[in-house]
């Protein structure tokens, strides 16, 4: 599988005036506007959710004090994947590429491969996550209706209806994430913080965020959902899903990215057949921890 003088014969020759197709320009990175990036020195990383505490009893005069318990929950593993790609290049290449069109454009390569590949599998934590092949510690999928309580119970972090992005289900949704409670049902204060989308609702979402008043009427009605993000709208192009969208709370734990081990670019020459061997790596890890972190619909 070594790139040889077959694969590039042009470049033994005079006469080509521009190499192209190797090189575009790359979006910003965009995991990291879901995912919270933190180093690991372990095969995997283990968060265990707890119960926690109920309302206090009332306590008759001379009567005992009632005592409540506590108990550990449900398991998310990370468990962190090694990535990697290489290439050879024939030694008869090297020497005779007049251009050498292989070998500058080597590192920018991997390095493209490497980025595109961390942003696909962190977007697959969003693509998958309606999909019932894909659950978390409490056996349930990314985003669900009946998320369950250690202490009993269940709580939702999916629009009840399946809804396309629009100033209604966003408010629906603000109401939603503020009903919001611990796992023995005590209320807790959670807030919107950012909207992933899909870049095909790059347009309407920006329209819903960024005007004054209700979208697309004559009504001189204030747009309450305006403001309400302070992360404002992020764009991801590697969402397959057209018309589903992501609502990014204030939760803490939520969505997490684990690096193993860093990006790491090596190459060598083998010594029997003289040929330079160049390749990258990279070990990681993309998973969501409390649901509660994240809300969102698959479109209507």
């Amino acid at each position: 599988m070594a790139i040889n003088t077959g694969s590039f014969g042009k470049a033994l020759w005079p006469g080509v005036n521009k190499w192209y197709g190797d090189a575009y320009n790359e979006w910003q990175t965009e995991y990291t506007d879901i995912f919270t990036t933190s180093t690991s020195r372990k095969a995997w990383e283990e968060d265990m959710s707890v119960s926690g505490l109920g309302l206090l009893v009332q306590k008759g005069e001379g009567q005992a004090v009632s005592y409540d318990t506590m108990q550990q929950g449900f398991l998310d593993r990370y468990t962190h994947a090694v990535y990697a790609l290489g290439f050879i290049i024939t030694k008869e290449l090297v020497e005779d590429d007049l251009y050498d069109v292989v070998g500058k454009k080597k590192a920018s390569a991997l390095a493209f491969s490497l980025r595109q590949t961390k942003e696909v599998i962190g977007a697959n934590v969003l693509n998958r996550a309606f999909n019932t092949s894909y659950t978390f510690g409490d056996g349930k999928e990314l985003l669900n209706s009946t998320h369950p309580n250690v202490a009993g119970g269940t709580y939702s972090n999916i629009i009840a209806t399946a809804a396309d992005l629009s100033e209604a289900s966003l408010e629906q949704a603000c109401i939603d994430v503020q009903g919001y409670t611990n796992d023995r049902g005590l209320k807790i204060a959670v807030k919107p913080k950012k909207l992933i989308v899909p870049y095909t609702l790059d347009f309407e979402a920006n329209k819903i965020l960024q005007t004054q008043y209700e979208v697309g009427t004559n009504n001189n009605t204030v747009n309450v959902v305006r403001g309400r993000f302070p992360g404002g709208c992020k764009l991801n192009h590697y969402l397959t899903d057209t018309d589903a969208w992501f609502m990014i709370t204030d939760v803490a734990d939520g969505m997490k990215h684990f690096e193993r081990r860093a990006d790491a670019f090596t190459m060598d020459d083998d010594f029997d057949t003289d040929n330079a061997k160049f390749k990258a790596t990279a070990r990681f890890s993309f998973g969501c921890t409390d649901k509660r972190a994240i809300y969102g619909s698959q479109g209507a």
